[in-house]
């Protein structure tokens, strides 16, 4: 698996993501299902050049919906959270 595909996307627009952010200096990605802390650590050191500390990771069950007359479920997927060393930050709109 390719560091590039490990990484989804970061989580940046939630609440939670932004008060650990600004508190904690955590930062929340979405993240291949199949990944393991390792290689999640690996991948973010690598793509955003910063030390990660430690790494946490959860599986977040998909709902049911509505779809029309029926139901159907949304699919599974994986959250990190990953924690920086202090003096390291992740700047996602860099040119904004």
């Amino acid at each position: 698996m390719k560091l590039e595909d490990i990484i989804k996307r970061p989580l940046i627009l939630t609440e939670k993501g932004s008060t650990l952010r600004e508190e904690q200096n955590k930062y929340l990605f979405e993240v291949d299902p199949r990944a393991n802390k390792i290689q999640i650590k690996a991948a973010v050191e690598t793509l955003f050049d910063v030390d990660v500390v430690d790494v946490n990771t959860l599986i977040m069950r998909g709902k049911m919906k509505r779809m029309g007359r029926g139901y159907a479920k949304t699919r599974n997927w994986k959250k990190a959270i990953v924690t920086l060393a202090e003096d390291d930050s992740i700047d996602f709109f860099e040119g904004a």
